[in-house]
């Protein structure tokens, strides 16, 4: 299936938790702020949230330091 992940076009098996698709990109453990279709999705939550065929997502990693 084909998503929209930071504005750019992707295809993803289906289904996938937005906890594997992130394993996938190889952002697992790392601190990053999720968006679905416009909407925060908490990462208490991104085990059981499926990521929909058409899905917008913007993933954006955090960074600290000076």
């Amino acid at each position: 299936m084909i998503i929209t992940l930071n504005g750019t076009p992707h295809e993803i098996p289906a289904p996938v938790t937005l906890a594997a698709l992130l394993e996938t990109l190889g952002l697992a453990g790392r601190p990053v702020v999720v968006e679905l279709n416009e909407v925060a999705v908490l990462p208490r939550d991104y085990s059981t949230t499926t990521v929909p065929a058409d899905a917008r997502l913007e993933v954006v990693t955090l960074a600290a330091g000076g």
